[in-house]
């Protein structure tokens, strides 16, 4: 990838990525509510996954607002 970007653009494909990092966080916690009794194990996959996409967000949140998850920690 060659391209250049400026600023304005980079922000709008990190707010991209969130958005799209936030859809699959939500997907995740939802398949893994509702193979909670069924598949255990695929639950708990589905809880993993979950959790990476949420340290995704974590990181995107901080490059976006710094500080924003400073009290949560």
């Amino acid at each position: 990838m060659t391209d250049v970007v400026d600023s304005d653009e980079l922000l709008r494909r990190i707010q991209r990525a969130r958005a799209c990092a936030e859809e699959e966080e939500r997907a995740w916690r939802t398949r893994r509510d509702n193979l909670r009794q069924a598949d255990p194990e695929g639950a708990r996959e589905a809880g993993v996954r979950s959790l990476a996409y949420e340290s995704v967000l974590r990181v995107l949140d901080e490059i976006l607002t710094p500080g924003r998850h400073d009290d949560e920690a």
